[in-house]
C-alpha cells in the first residue's frame, strides 16, 4: 500500500515546481523530501521525474501519478472541511421507514413531534414493506420503524416493538355514493361498491370478518396497497372506503367526502419499531409521547 506521506512530497515538489520550494513550505530538508520521493519511486518501480538541466521535469509515470495525487488530497480537504462542519452542525438525522399500509396523515402526524423539537432533525423517509423494512432495520440503516403491528413472529429479526396507539375505524363515501342515511349504516353498505387495503395491511383481515358477521356483502371494486391511492379512488366516487378514525374528519375535509359511519370493532394499530428496548433519543421519545395524546392505548 502506498505511504501518503511520501505521495504528498512527492505531490507538493510537483505543485511547487522544485525540491527546494517544497522544502521550503513543509519547512523540512530537500534530503528527507528527496529520500521519501526515492522510496516512493522505489516502490512504484517507476521514476516520477527526470532531471533536465538543472530543473525536475514529470515523467509520463509522473503525470499519472499527479492525476491521482491531486483527487487524493482534494477529496481529504472536502473530508475535512464536512467534518469541520459537521462538528458545529446541531442537526440530527433520522432515518424512518414506514410500512406502505401505513396511511400517509398518520405518517405525517406521528412523525411531526420530532421536527418539533429545539434541536433541528432532518428525516429521511423510506416507504416498503414491514418485512424489507426490518432487513434495513437489523443492518442498521434505519431508526425506526412505523408499522401497523409488531415484528411479524416468522421473523428472526432483533428490535423491539413500541406500542403507539390504536383507533377504531370510518368509512368515508363521496356525496354522490351517499343515497341512504347515517342511520342506516351498516346496512347501507350492502351491495355498495367498496374500496379496500391489501393484504398487505393487517387491517383487510379484520374488515371482511366484520362484514361476514354482520351479514354485509359490498361489491368490492378494488384493493390498494397504497391507501392514499385508495382514497383518491374514493373521492373520484369508485366506493366506499376505509380510514383509521383519529384522522376521519381532516380526511373528509382534505378530499371533500363524508363519513358514513365508524366501527369500534375494527382496530387499527400503530407500533414504532427499533432497535431499542428503551428509546432514548429525543426525536424518537417526541414520537412516541406525542402518540398518546391522540391515540387510545390498551
Amino acid at each position: 500500500m502506498i505511504n501518503f506521506k511520501h505521495l504528498h512530497y512527492f505531490w507538493m515538489v510537483a505543485k511547487q515546481g522544485s525540491i527546494t520550494k517544497a522544502s521550503e513550505h513543509l519547512h523540512i530538508t530537500p534530503q528527507t523530501i528527496s529520500g521519501q520521493i526515492s522510496l516512493l519511486e522505489e516502490q512504484l518501480g517507476k521514476d516520477l521525474f527526470s532531471k533536465v538541466g538543472r530543473n525536475l521535469a514529470l515523467t509520463s509515470t509522473g503525470h499519472m501519478v499527479l492525476s491521482y495525487a491531486d483527487e487524493i488530497f482534494s477529496l481529504g480537504s472536502e473530508l475535512e472541511q464536512s467534518v469541520r462542519i459537521a462538528s458545529t452542525d446541531r442537526t440530527q438525522l433520522l432515518r424512518v421507514g414506514i410500512a406502505d399500509s401505513i396511511p400517509k396523515s398518520i405518517a405525517y402526524r406521528l412523525l411531526a413531534p420530532a421536527m418539533a423539537l429545539e434541536d433541528p432533525v432532518r428525516l429521511v423517509c423510506k416507504e416498503n414493506s414491514l418485512e424489507d423494512l426490518l432487513g434495513e432495520l437489523a443492518l442498521h440503516k434505519l431508526d425506526l420503524i412505523i408499522a401497523d403491528g409488531p415484528i411479524p413472529a416468522h421473523l428472526s429479526v432483533r428490535g423491539f416493538n413500541h406500542f403507539l396507539g390504536e383507533c377504531g375505524t370510518s368509512f368515508m363515501a363521496a356525496p354522490k355514493l351517499i343515497e341512504q342515511g347515517e342511520a342506516d349504516f351498516p346496512k347501507s353498505l350492502i351491495g355498495a361498491p367498496f374500496l379496500i387495503p391489501s393484504d398487505q395491511s393487517l387491517i383487510q383481515i379484520q374488515l371482511l370478518q366484520w362484514l361476514e358477521k354482520h351479514h354485509i356483502h359490498p361489491k368490492i371494486m378494488g384493493e390498494f396497497d397504497d391507501r392514499a391511492l385508495m382514497k383518491t379512488f374514493g373521492q373520484a366516487g369508485a366506493g366506499v372506503f376505509i380510514v383509521p378514525s383519529a384522522i376521519a374528519s381532516e380526511v373528509a375535509k382534505q378530499f371533500q367526502v363524508e363519513i358514513i359511519g365508524s366501527s369500534e370493532e375494527i382496530r387499527e394499530q400503530f407500533f414504532a419499531i427499533a432497535t431499542e428496548q428503551r428509546l432514548s433519543n429525543p426525536a424518537l421519545v417526541a414520537i412516541t409521547d406525542a402518540a398518546k395524546g391522540w391515540l387510545k392505548r390498551k
